[in-house]
This record gives structure tokens, sequence and C-alpha cells, in this order.
């Protein structure tokens, strides 16, 4: 069923307001989560409950300890906008009512833009996951394996000359810039 322009808009802007208020709740959840994971690796125990860590991380970093939310809104908003967009001018433009097939191609189109611009906003979420840890006191945080950004810009300007941007973002790619030199002790 073809949707018009003003209601994929209307309904995008709600979806928006929705997922902002969503991440800005949780996203001291994942930076705990996300120092839960690191800790593990190196075998550390800083964080040890949910409530403890958040007032663990508020009470030694205030705020700032909670960096990282404004690259993943961003990819959030970058995401919910393209997807929705995408799928709109393709159902409404690129399918062919006369085609048989019109009803199931259109139903699919929004899932498939959605794994397609997931794609082009992953370096959003790498930035928030490195800002999660940076810095944060646990080993693999700490300046001696990694840089410590000012900010999320300086950590996609650092990943972005490394050719590093979009590390991760596949299962079955990897990703190997010819600058990069990790020292394994």
């Amino acid at each position: 069923m073809k949707t018009s322009l003003k209601k994929v808009v209307k309904e995008t802007s709600y979806g928006m307001m929705m997922q902002c208020m969503s991440r800005m709740l949780a996203h001291p959840l994942c930076v705990i989560s996300m120092r839960w994971m690191v800790q593990f690796v190196g075998w550390e125990a800083k964080y040890s409950g949910v409530l403890s860590s958040i007032g663990k991380l508020f009470k030694e970093e205030g705020l700032l300890g909670f960096v990282g939310l404004i690259p993943h809104l961003l990819g959030d908003v970058v995401f919910l906008w393209g997807c929705n967009l995408l799928a709109h001018f393709i159902s409404a433009y690129l399918v062919d009512d006369s085609f048989h097939q019109a009803l199931a191609v259109r139903s699919h189109t929004k899932g498939l833009m959605g794994i397609a611009v997931s794609m082009l906003t992953y370096p959003f979420l790498l930035v928030d996951d490195f800002l999660a840890v940076n810095n944060c006191g646990l080993q693999p945080g700490l300046p001696c394996y990694s840089l410590v950004f000012k900010s999320w810009i300086h950590c996609w300007k650092y990943l972005s000359m490394q050719g590093q941007l979009f590390r991760g973002s596949t299962l079955l790619f990897r990703w190997v810039s010819s600058g990069s030199c990790f020292v394994l002790e």
C-alpha cells in the first residue's frame, strides 16, 4: 500500500523522537555493558552491579562518563530517516503497480533499506563504542593501548585516517588498513 510523503515524514518524526528518548535513557546501560565486556577481556573487576556501576561512573567521571551519546543519536537519526525515506521513494516511484509482485516488493523494501543504511551508519556506533571505554581506567582503554580522544569528532577523524571506520562492520569480510600496526605481548 502506497503512503504519502507527508505521512512518512510525520511517522518518521514521531519515531525519531521516541528513538532519541529511549537512546538517552538507555545510553548509561550501554556504556556500562561495554565497560563490563572490556573488563572481562582485561581480567579486571572495576564494575560489579548495574546501579553501583552507574553510580561509580557518574562519581568518577560525571556526565562525561556517558560520552558517545551524540554519535549514537546521530547514527540513529540518519538510519531512521534514510531507511524510511528510501523505502518510501522506492515503493512510490520505482515499483510499478502493474507488476504482479508489487505488494511483496513493497513489504520487503523497508527491511532491505535497513540493511543498506545500517552499513552506512555503522561508523557512528563504532565511535560510540570507542568512546565508552576511552580512558576509563580499564586496561584496554588506557593510553598505552588506545589514544585518548578529546571528542567524538576527534575519534571519528582518527579512525578515518587509519582506515578503520568500518572495522567489525561485517561478518564475512575483514577491513585491513596498511597503516595500522598492533603489537601482541
